[in-house]
């Protein structure tokens, strides 16, 4: 039913209200709805932020968002973990509507005497709710002067609109039929679920020695792995992502480059999980022990990261669920476990889970096997094709560790139908890989970035990876160096989360055949140490713009949100502009505060030079429109003024892009910072 002030349409709204919406500690986000009523009288809204004991802050007025769209909204910002609460509250408001009407007929001498009368009623009333240390006698001054019958009429009515009363009634309206809507819930999460920068490695291939003779190769450790850690940190990565570390069958084991028959040296893949020497809860053997994972966390630790695990639900023909509970898997015609297929591509080394045969059993056997890691230091998951799994599954699950554990975060490894990648953020995965590997024209990153920073930033948290072992794309593998870095700035200014596979830093882009996305010769498959000392001296890495690029998001607040992004006009096809902008504390901005912007200009095209003229939305950026302001490039370090309209040319392997920060310094004419 509609309430006596009609609230319609409030957002964010996810799944029609049934579950919350998302946002991390110290997030600004908007809430908005519909608000009107009948006749001219004038209403007013505002939004009431509950925390998890149910305590409501400050209210937070509302403002009409475009005039006579009856659209209302306000900046709100959770400052805890925790489920809480927001709900929109709208109302007649009297003294607003006495303000229009007097502003007519007092000048006109219509009916003078009662309108003043009434106006002077009015801020009684309202004085009753305002707090004696909260300007309340200046409201009551105001009454005094609006029946002081001495004074003109014109005088009277200054008195009730001098600044100082109008300030006092913002902050305790006088609220008649008010209306609320129906509480909406929020989910605060700590700022690991939006952002980070993550790096990708293989800890067998870390320290691992080949014999060029074709003897039995020498596998990296996770001892030889965490020597890696301190060059992973000095690139300012938060998140370090290990593919599967347990125990690799060797049924159907695949050979290099997805041979079907294996050598005797064959590594095999590590999502191929499980071996007589264990399953999800073991350590591979020639990684080391549990022990050793968890000297690798705590050096990881010390370096002030976090071990992001990968969580596969899926088994070798040589993991020991195959004969604890064969109920687990989908037997064929001729009483053969169905191997995992993704037509024409068949992975003969795994058997798929079949959940529909003992749910509750799959469901505590993947708790505990979580619960395990968890004990050992891994607060974040990186989940292997969860598309693949009833999504029922993945909300009973992670529903139950986020009940105990509420700052363990799951990434969604989905690149699938979008219904289904919306609807696993929507039950509980904190991250989603996306589409952005496929998008790399304006047009189609304009609108994909639209998309994910809009409504749908309410409930998905795109985690962009430059590459994964599976994806290498065409962009990268035809574009050469200058592709990299195209793609690490895109990545890395565009989401609050983003990630590398190691490997991309050396510009890696071999494909195993001409039109395959596959990496030859890759690492899912094989050993392949990598010589970082020697790519560093040759200068053949981008480590240095990686590193440039992770400190300016620490550095930046900005960088650290979503949906704070905005894309301005450029008039060239190949040229993508684009801003963010951030209070530097918690909160949304106050009117004139000075806030943190990054203006990010891109050459798409890595094979050739491009001259645009920017055209910037200057009250996005903070600025008027006259305004001219100094800027530098945090990937060059030069200054320069820019105002609405700017010239660039950028050159790919030069300058294929600007990374710009507004110089919190006075306009053209003043001292620039630098």
């Amino acid at each position: 039913m509609i309430g006596r002030i009609p609230v319609l349409d409030v957002r964010p709204l996810v799944d029609c209200g049934r579950r919350p919406a998302k946002a991390v500690v110290g997030e600004s986000f908007q809430v908005s709805a519909t608000v009107f009523r009948e006749g001219h009288d004038a209403v007013a809204a505002n939004v009431v932020l509950r925390d998890p004991a149910g305590r409501c802050g400050p209210w937070t007025p509302m403002r009409e968002l475009a005039p006579g769209t009856d659209r209302w909204g306000a900046e709100v910002t959770p400052d805890a973990e925790g489920r809480w609460t927001y709900t929109v509250e709208a109302w007649g408001d009297p003294v607003t509507t006495w303000r229009h009407h007097a502003g007519i007929k007092i000048p006109a001498g219509i009916d003078t005497d009662l309108v003043l009368a009434e106006g002077a009623e009015l801020h009684e009333r309202a004085a009753s709710g305002v707090p004696k240390a909260e300007g309340r006698e200046a409201v009551l001054r105001a009454v005094d002067a609006l029946r002081d019958e001495r004074r003109p009429p014109a005088a009277r009515l200054a008195a009730a609109l001098a600044p100082e009363v109008v300030a006092v009634l913002d902050r305790h309206p006088l609220r008649e039929l008010v209306t609320a809507s129906r509480p909406m819930q929020l989910q605060v999460e700590r700022e690991r679920a939006l952002f980070g920068s993550w790096y990708e490695f293989f800890p067998r291939s870390e320290g691992a020695v080949l014999d060029s003779r074709g003897g039995p190769p020498v596998s990296g450790t996770l001892r030889t792995a965490a020597d890696r850690l301190p060059a992973v940190a000095a690139m300012g990565f938060d998140v370090v992502y290990l593919p599967p570390v347990h125990p690799i069958g060797t049924a159907f084991r695949k050979g290099p480059n997805n041979a079907l028959s294996a050598g005797p040296y064959d590594v095999g893949s590590p999502w191929a999980i499980g071996s007589p020497a264990g399953g999800h809860d073991a350590v591979h053997p020639d990684l080391g022990t549990i022990e050793d994972f968890d000297h690798f966390v705590a050096v990881a630790r010390g370096l002030r990261m976090e071990v992001a695990l990968d969580f596969a639900l899926q088994c070798s023909p040589d993991h020991p669920w195959v004969t604890e509970h064969p109920e687990w898997f989908h037997h064929r015609a001729d009483g053969s476990i169905a191997h995992a297929e993704n037509p024409p591509k068949k992975y003969q080394d795994i058997y798929p889970i079949a959940f529909d045969r003992d749910f509750a059993g799959i469901v505590r056997e993947t708790l505990r096997v979580l619960r395990f890691w968890m004990d050992h230091g891994v607060r974040i998951f990186r989940v292997d094709n969860p598309h693949t799994k009833p999504v029922s599954f993945w909300e009973k699950v992670i529903g139950e560790i986020n009940r105990t554990d509420p700052d363990v975060v799951f990434l969604a490894e989905a690149f699938t139908r979008p219904a289904m990648m919306h609807t696993l953020a929507m039950i509980g995965f904190q991250q989603s890989y996306t589409y952005f590997t496929w998008r790399n024209g304006k047009r189609e990153l304009t609108d994909y970035l639209t998309e994910l920073s809009g409504d749908a930033a309410a409930y998905m948290r795109p985690n962009f990876f430059v590459n994964t072992p599976d994806i290498l794309h065409a962009y990268l593998q035809e574009g050469g160096r200058p592709a990299f870095e195209v793609r690490a700035v895109l990545a890395a200014t565009l989401s609050p989360t983003w990630g590398v596979y190691s490997g991309f830093e050396l510009c890696e882009n071999t494909p195993v055949r001409p039109g395959s996305e596959e990496y030859l010769d890759s690492e899912k498959y094989q050993l392949r140490p990598r010589d970082w000392a020697g790519a560093e001296q040759s200068g053949r890495s981008i480590a240095p713009l990686i590193t440039t690029l992770n400190r300016l998001r620490r550095r930046h607040p900005a960088l650290r949100r979503l949906r704070n992004l905005r894309f301005h006009h450029a008039d060239d096809d190949a040229v993508l502009v684009y801003s963010k902008r951030a209070p530097y504390g918690i909160g949304p901005a106050a009117p004139g505060a000075a806030s943190d912007v990054v203006l990010t200009v891109v050459n798409l095209d890595p094979h050739h030079t491009h001259e645009a003229t920017v055209s910037l939305d200057m009250p996005e950026l903070g600025l008027d429109w006259h305004e001219t302001v100094p800027v530098r490039d945090e990937l060059t370090g030069e200054t320069y003024y820019w105002g609405r309209d700017n010239y660039v040319r950028l050159e790919p392997g030069v300058a294929p892009a600007h990374v710009l920060t507004l110089r919190p310094s006075s306009p053209i004419g003043g001292s620039p910072t630098t």
